[in-house]
């Protein structure tokens, strides 16, 4: 990254934001982050050992400063140790996807505009939608680098033009799957992610059986305006 002609360092205000299915959105204010150009500050988003449950719920290196955020992490977390990763499985992915982010962030702070990540034990789903071919090869690299990824899934699209997105129907795309797969009792919702590009439908996560997976596709299909459904969820092995 550089730093403006005339500017020595940047301060941003960070806030991060949380929309669990199910609890409230949670919105907490982090320490600001000041960049001075000489990549010295790269921890930005690391946390310590003793708040990795709360990771799992919040992603958050600290809850001191965030006034009725209490009822919400207890909420997230009593979330997190229903799905089969578990609560100390999601705040390592919550961890690796941090990391992912970071190394995005540095090395061009446009990409997690324009790309998303989840990980899911280990599995790092890129998903978005570029112009440039590099930059989708640049965030793959990048990807790999992160501590805990075992396996990186380029789902970035190269697109001709970013205006070809629509990210407003997108997210309506992804919230009627989400509603539709929580309100199904035959479906353990918790253990699905669900990501929309131009259209396509990306999960992961674990299904209980094939049946279960089967019927979560079939909602993703009768959704107006999907064009394709592209499933990495694995199915959970029998005990």
């Amino acid at each position: 990254m550089w730093l403006p002609p005339g500017f020595r360092s940047i301060t941003i205000e960070r806030r991060l934001s949380f929309h669990p299915v199910g609890p409230p959105a949670v919105s907490c204010p982090l320490p600001p982050l000041t960049y001075n150009g000489d990549m010295s500050n790269r921890n930005v988003y690391g946390c310590p050992p003793v708040a990795l449950a709360l990771i799992a719920a919040l992603a958050a290196t600290s809850l001191s400063g965030c006034a009725g955020t209490v009822v919400g992490a207890g909420a997230a977390v009593g979330v997190a140790a229903f799905e089969e990763r578990g609560i100390e499985g999601k705040a390592r992915d919550l961890r690796t996807t941090a990391q992912i982010a970071e190394q995005w962030i540095f090395f061009d702070h446009t990409m997690p505009v324009k790309l998303g990540v989840e990980v899911y034990e280990g599995r790092a789903l890129l998903t978005g939608a570029v112009v440039n071919p590099q930059l989708q090869a640049d965030a793959v690299r990048l990807a790999w680098k992160a501590e805990g990824v075992q396996d990186v899934i380029n789902e970035i699209q190269v697109v001709p033009s970013i205006d070809l997105i629509d990210t407003a129907k997108d997210s309506w795309i992804t919230t009627q799957l989400t509603s539709k797969i929580t309100f199904d009792k035959q479906i353990q919702a918790v253990n699905y992610v669900v990501e929309t590009v131009n259209g396509i439908v990306y999960l992961i996560g674990i299904a209980q059986n094939q049946a279960e997976l089967d019927r979560v596709i079939a909602y993703g299909r009768a959704i107006p305006n999907v064009t394709r459904i592209v499933s990495h969820v694995r199915i959970k092995q029998a005990a």
